[in-house]
Order: structure tokens, then sequence, then C-alpha cells
């Protein structure tokens, strides 16, 4: 049988949202759902009847905690959906968006994310773009992304700090940059993996992204092209999206969110000129990268992508 004190009631969140909004006492209340719960028709009736308010009702024996509140679980979503008649289609989740989800929430509740935000000047690198795939002939075609994660992965060279992962005995840093790009697939996200991209031209890491975003759409890749890398890059840009915070890949420290080159004008000089700058953020897991580190790495990173045939080198 339900208690009086309204912190050990049983009853759904719709029922707690509308009791809250009409005052009424759900100590006061009878719950004719499942073991006694308390439910939406039970609070209409209550209400109906002049149920008792909560400034009305009686004191207990000594004074109650307030109630603790938590986000509506999976199977109380659908129990108030249903409950207000809200139309829906059932699109089900198969196991590999069940992972995804469990890896993005369990990073969110436990890495310690921070942000930090750098715009850059990408006029060269579109520049230097547009005059490569001139000379490739149609052979190849790169892409501003091909750009970023040659960037990425040099600045990690130079900057190893940054390419770290965090274990409670050791902060581990990793010799080579292994950048995990993610790709929009039917089932989720997938993070297939650039390895050793600091030692890669353009071209062929053009050539890698492009096979292994093809394969994780269609559901090929092996479990070596997906787990593990060193950094992650999630670009975007070709959406429109200006600027964004993307959450951490774990076991990994880092991730970059790439947002759309977009011109605007700025001072050079004194004098005032347009440009196209392009804003990324480093999500940082705080407890193997401190700001100063990725500060650090991020200004090398700039220096990359504004001045990218110092990447050719």
């Amino acid at each position: 049988m339900a208690s009086t004190a309204e912190n050990r009631v049983f009853a759904s969140p719709l029922a707690r949202r509308i009791a809250n909004l009409n005052n009424i006492d759900l100590g006061s209340v009878n719950g004719s759902g499942p073991k006694g719960r308390i439910i939406k028709a039970d609070i209409e009736k209550a209400i109906a009847g002049g149920g008792a308010s909560k400034a009305a009702a009686a004191p207990s024996a000594s004074p109650a905690a307030a109630p603790k509140t938590s986000p509506a679980g999976a199977s109380e979503t659908r129990k108030m959906v249903d409950a207000l008649g809200m139309e829906y289609t059932e699109l089900p989740n198969d196991n590999v968006r069940k992972v995804i989800a469990r890896r993005l929430l369990e990073s969110k509740q436990t890495v310690p994310h921070f942000y930090l935000t750098v715009e850059c000047n990408i006029d060269r690198l579109l520049a230097t773009r547009k005059e490569m795939n001139a000379q490739a002939d149609g052979k190849y075609k790169l892409s501003v992304n091909d750009f970023v994660i040659k960037a990425v992965a040099n600045a990690l060279h130079a900057y190893p700090k940054a390419n770290v992962t965090w274990t409670d005995e050791a902060i581990l840093q990793f010799k080579h940059a292994d950048v995990s790009v993610a790709v929009a697939t039917e089932n989720g996200l997938i993070t297939p993996i650039v390895k050793a991209a600091e030692t890669k031209g353009l071209k062929q890491i053009s050539a890698e992204v492009k096979d292994l975003a093809g394969r994780a759409r269609e559901g090929k890749l092996k479990p070596e092209e997906f787990q593990g890398g060193t950094f992650s890059v999630s670009n975007l840009g070709m959406f429109g999206i200006s600027e964004f915070s993307a959450i951490i890949n774990p076991p990994q420290a880092c991730i970059l969110a790439v947002g759309a080159g977009e011109q605007k004008p700025y001072v050079d000089g004194g004098e005032v000129k347009i440009g196209t700058f392009m804003k990324c953020t480093l999500s940082v897991d705080h407890r193997a990268v401190d700001g100063a580190v990725g500060a650090e790495y991020l200004q090398i990173l700039k220096q990359y992508l504004e001045n990218p045939m110092s990447m050719l080198l």
C-alpha cells in the first residue's frame, strides 16, 4: 500500500506531473495501476472529486525528504506517449545501434568532457585543394575532410601529449596517429580508422577514407578497422553546421568536431578583407589532457590547416 510520504508513492511520471500542476497530494490518491501504481486516470478522478491538495494534507510524523526526480526510462516514455494518445511508428533498435547508444551514454556519464574551439582561415586550404584536384585530372578528388585528417595526424605527431588515453594506472601516449573518422550509416555512427595517418599522403588518405566509408555503410568492415583508434574526427560541415561539440569516443581522449567553412569579413594589416573560416571544436577527456595541452594542440592544428603546403613537405 502506498505511503503518505510522497517520495515513496508509486506513480507514473505523467501522473506526478498532472498532480503537481493541480496541487494534488499523491498520498491521498488510490492507485489503480499494477501493484497499486498511480496512473493518469487516478489523478483525473481525484481532480474531478476534489481530491486533497498538498496544503490540506495531514502532516507526516517526521518531515519527508524532497522527492528525488530522474529522467523517465524507456518503458516510462512508452507509457507516457501511449497515455497521451501520441501517434508514432516503431523503428526497432538493432544490436549495433544499442551498442552505440550504450557507449555514448557511458562516455557522457563517466568521461569529464571539456571543450575548446578555434577558428581557422581555410582560404589557402581551399586554393590548394582546387589546384591539386585540377592536376589530378579526375584520377582522384580530395575533400576538405582529407586535409583535416592529415592536419590532425600531423599535429598529433608534432605534439604527442594530445595523442593519449586514460587508464587508472597510467596515461598511454601513442606512437602513431590512428585517426577514427565518423561515418553515418543506417544503423548509426561508426568510426573506421585511418591508421598511422601521419605517414600517409593526402591522396592515400582520401582513397582509404572512401573505401572505409563505403564498406562501413555496407556493414563490411572488419573489427580491427573500426575498433581502437587514438583520436576521432567528426565533420558536419557538409550539412551546413557551423559549430558543434562531439561526444568523446572511448577509450580515446579527444574528438574534433569540424564545422562548415563560412565567408566573413576580417581585418588584415589594417585592411578589411573577406575570408573563409572554419570552426573546429575539440572535446577533451580532462583526466588525460589538460586545458593547456588541448589549447596548444589546437594552435598546431590551426597552423597546418591555414598553411596546407606544410603538410606536403
